[in-house]
């Protein structure tokens, strides 16, 4: 097809099947968290919540799929790069937002929540509620720690949260030089670039998880324990969520470069899931100074 061919998909129906799912996967983590046992058993939000999941998970595997089939039969033009690029650049737009709401919670409570409390500012009457209450970050004595217990301690940020900011650090030169390879049509080089990307990644993974655990079972670091145990699991833990997301694409564009996908001149679908990785390091870099030293 020529650059200047304007190609109008055909008609599908895998946005309507995607808002579906969607609307389950809501609908079963907002029953789940807040414990509306409709059913008597307290398994139906589980069940739409997994059910929304795996139905989003093969919607992802068509639509994407059609996509492939698309941009291998020749379709792929000018007009449609632009739209893909433009689409990417919204989603991800979308993902700092997402994060921004986080973050903005996290210097709510630090600058001004926490202050207040202590007895700074207009809300210095908090005082006669906690007059032992002592402001500091982080908050490991709340102002009622009786019905709201803080963590014993945190989390060191010179150990394993330095670790994988080394990890994650790399894993973006790894997969820049992967790109580089590909724009060279090294395709042996991408291979090893990519496959050293995934395990990165994977070892990231594998030390936030052993993290939790410390954190959990010696730290007395929960979700429960106070305003800086929710803002810490709530911030790390949907990082992690996308830097398993982030794997789990790098892995299908690795797949894809094993079969013979992309060249020097045709490869945006990697350099999407390039530009999303890169994001999801920059997160960490946030969240590394933010949330573990400052």
């Amino acid at each position: 097809m020529s650059s200047s061919t304007y190609y109008v998909p055909e008609q599908s129906r895998w946005p309507i099947l995607a808002s579906t799912a969607l609307f389950l996967l809501a609908f079963g983590a907002g029953t789940l968290l807040n414990a509306l046992k409709v059913d008597r058993g307290g398994g139906l939000g589980l069940v739409l919540l997994l059910a929304g999941a795996l139905m989003m998970g093969l919607i992802l595997v068509g639509w994407f799929g059609n996509v492939i089939h698309e941009s291998r039969g020749g379709l792929y033009s000018a007009q449609m790069d632009r739209s893909f690029r433009w689409g990417m650049s919204w989603f991800i737009f979308s993902e700092v937002m997402f994060f921004a709401a986080f973050f903005g919670a996290l210097f709510y409570v630090r600058v001004l929540a926490v202050p207040w409390l202590g007895g700074e500012g207009e809300k210095g009457v908090s005082q006669m509620l906690w007059p032992d209450f002592t402001a500091q970050w982080p908050l490991l004595n709340p102002p009622d720690a009786e019905r709201f217990p803080g963590p014993e301690a945190v989390i060191s940020p010179w150990q394993i949260p330095l670790l994988n900011t080394c990890l994650l650090v790399t894993s973006s030169f790894t997969l820049t030089l992967a790109h580089k390879a590909l724009l060279k049509d090294e395709r042996m080089q991408v291979r090893r670039w990519m496959f050293l990307t995934i395990v990165l990644g994977v070892v990231f993974l594998g030390f936030q998880v052993y993290e939790y655990v410390e954190a959990y079972h010696e730290l007395g670091l929960t979700l429960h324990a106070g305003v800086y145990g929710a803002t810490f699991f709530i911030l790390t833990g949907f990082h992690g969520l996308h830097v398993t997301l982030g794997t789990l694409m790098l892995m299908i564009i690795l797949g894809r470069v094993v079969v013979g996908h992309f060249d020097s001149r045709q490869h945006f679908g990697f350099e999407a899931v390039a530009w999303y990785w890169h994001f999801v390091d920059v997160v960490w870099i946030g969240l590394f100074l933010f949330v573990y030293v400052l």
